[in-house]
């Protein structure tokens, strides 16, 4: 079967589902898109792993992975989202030690942030991203925006049957702090450990800098 490269294209919170979050992943050769819902802790952690100006004073359990795997010189060569199952996807984790290959299987969001921590490609087939690509629609307004937009506006997620209203503006709070408050109040939420609040901050101070 065959294999097509995928990129993060932006993570979104569900505003009629608390606590879930939408990771919307890209072709690289392609416009097709794949959603894939998560849970705020791996969406808390992958956000991180984007933001690379936001350092946790403590490390998070994928860093401490990261980290456990240069000790013993382990890498992730590479991950693959490989079945979909009643809406769940299922990946597998590339890994190589002393020039020996092992296929570890993981839930797709942790394997994602240990792609993005490793620079490691992410994949998936083609009959998988054609299946998924079903359940996601975009409002018409969404198509004339500029492919090199960074942020992405997903009206709906039909995920088994359901449909997921996707929030992906920043808060209307911040948009009225100065960039000097928008820095303070990013420290406090970096060492309040708050990395949810810390990934809206830096959204809103990286549009601020455009």
């Amino acid at each position: 079967m065959s294999l097509v490269r995928l990129k993060i294209k932006g993570i979104s919170y569900s505003q009629t589902q608390n606590g879930a979050y939408a990771l919307i992943l890209n072709e690289v050769e392609g416009d097709r898109k794949l959603p894939i819902v998560i849970g705020a802790f791996e969406a808390q952690s992958i956000a991180i792993a984007l933001e690379k100006e936001i350092k946790p004073p403590r490390p998070l359990t994928h860093d401490l992975f990261k980290n456990f795997a240069d000790r013993f010189d382990i890498v992730v060569k590479q991950v693959i989202i490989h079945k979909l199952v009643d809406g769940v996807f299922y990946s597998s984790i590339i890994c190589e030690r002393d020039k020996i290959e092992e296929i570890i299987d993981a839930r797709t969001s942790d394997a994602i942030a240990l792609a993005l921590r490793f620079n490691a490609p992410i994949f998936t087939y083609k009959t998988i991203l054609d299946k998924a690509g079903i359940f996601l629609k975009f409002s018409s307004k969404d198509k004339d925006k500029d492919e090199n937009d960074d942020s992405i506006m997903v009206d709906e997620i039909l995920q088994e049957g359901e449909t997921v209203e996707i929030d992906s503006g920043a808060s209307e709070a911040y948009k009225e702090l100065s960039l000097e408050e928008l820095h303070k109040e990013l420290d406090k939420a970096v060492a309040n450990e708050d990395y949810e609040k810390a990934a809206k901050l830096r959204d809103e101070i990286s549009k601020r800098n455009r």
